[in-house]
């Protein structure tokens, strides 16, 4: 049943189409569903009333459990009130893991703090033995003068050349600013958001699910990483716009045999235990002290992948750290019975 669903987006509520993925048949299940902040879709309204959302919402967190294997990982994207929700659903059946604080900040609403950050709620099916891997990103540094913005004192050489372990706290990646080249669709998530996911938890030809596909974010991240994917859209014309850039997608974001994260012309996120295959592909800093104000680079830009002119175009308008967007890449009807 479950080789229907594989390497397409399938129009229609994903609470039905759920039903038909086997248990324990998917490596990373990840989930952006509608905020109920009543956002303007193309073919629902996501004004549900506070406990009827919640009810939903339990009903394909449970499936999302059901269907991701012992090993694998479950990601929900939300806004922190949400979460604190679905945190009490998923300690029921799944095992926590981390917050993921995702720095992304809005305007001042008064009265109150600021909101600064979504999350992304990391659990596994089980306690042990999860797919799991470190990451690294870039060493973050001053934008005119290229100095490493952390004061490392005396320690500067032994930093790791590319960059530090990725924690909790994600503050590298910008949302998409709205603009009327993007995909007609009101909320989208960055797809090197998703490779870091993918990347974190997944093998090449493992399967990853999406029950709000969208415009089809994450399709595109597990498709140029070499990873399957199950993708579910309740909307019509964003299905088929999935689709169409599902089609466009190469597996290509390779350095060598390793499947690393581009972004902007440059490598952003990679496996910590791939270093000692990637590193030839790069120019690192020597003495090892001069990384302090001396990027590391590639040897060759030709090795960069080709870039579609859908992801070119999101690019032109993700370079500064003062866009005003909203959510995500999927949402989804809310249908109830």
């Amino acid at each position: 049943m479950i080789n229907s669903y594989l390497n397409k987006i399938t129009q229609g509520n994903c609470l039905e189409l759920l039903k038909n993925i086997p248990d324990n048949s998917v490596d990373m299940t990840f989930a952006d569903p509608p905020f109920n902040l009543k956002k303007k879709y193309t073919s629902y309204a996501d004004n549900l009333e506070f406990q009827e959302y919640l009810n939903w919402c339990e009903l394909w967190l449970k499936e999302l459990a059901r269907v991701t294997k012992p090993t694998g990982s479950i990601f929900v994207h939300n806004i922190p009130k949400w979460l604190t929700f679905y945190a009490t659903f998923l300690n029921k059946m799944a095992h926590f893991k981390h917050w993921i604080s995702w720095d992304a900040p809005t305007s001042p609403m008064g009265k109150s703090l600021q909101p600064a950050h979504y999350g992304i709620l990391f659990y596994t099916k089980t306690p042990k033995d999860a797919k799991i891997y470190e990451l690294r990103y870039p060493h973050k540094r001053d934008r005119k003068q290229g100095y490493l913005l952390k004061d490392y004192g005396g320690k500067k050489g032994l930093l790791h050349p590319f960059g530090p372990l990725i924690s909790d706290v994600w503050t590298d990646i910008h949302r998409i600013k709205h603009n009327r080249k993007r995909d007609p669709h009101p909320c989208q998530l960055p797809i090197h958001l998703l490779d870091r996911l993918i990347l974190l938890t997944t093998d090449e030809n493992d399967i990853v699910l999406d029950p709000f596909m969208g415009t089809g974010t994450t399709a595109i991240s597990a498709k140029r990483l070499g990873r399957q994917f199950i993708g579910f859209e309740l909307d019509e014309m964003y299905a088929q716009i999935a689709q169409e850039k599902v089609n466009k997608t190469e597996s290509n974001f390779k350095l060598g045999e390793t499947w690393v994260s581009f972004y902007l012309k440059q490598v952003i996120t990679i496996r910590h235990s791939d270093w000692e295959d990637l590193e030839n592909y790069f120019i690192i800093p020597n003495p090892a002290k001069v990384i302090d104000f001396q990027k590391i680079k590639l040897k060759n830009k030709h090795w960069l992948p080709q870039e579609n002119q859908h992801e070119i175009q999101l690019q032109n308008h993700e370079k500064t750290e003062e866009n005003v967007s909203c959510t995500n890449s999927s949402q989804q009807k809310l249908i109830f019975k």
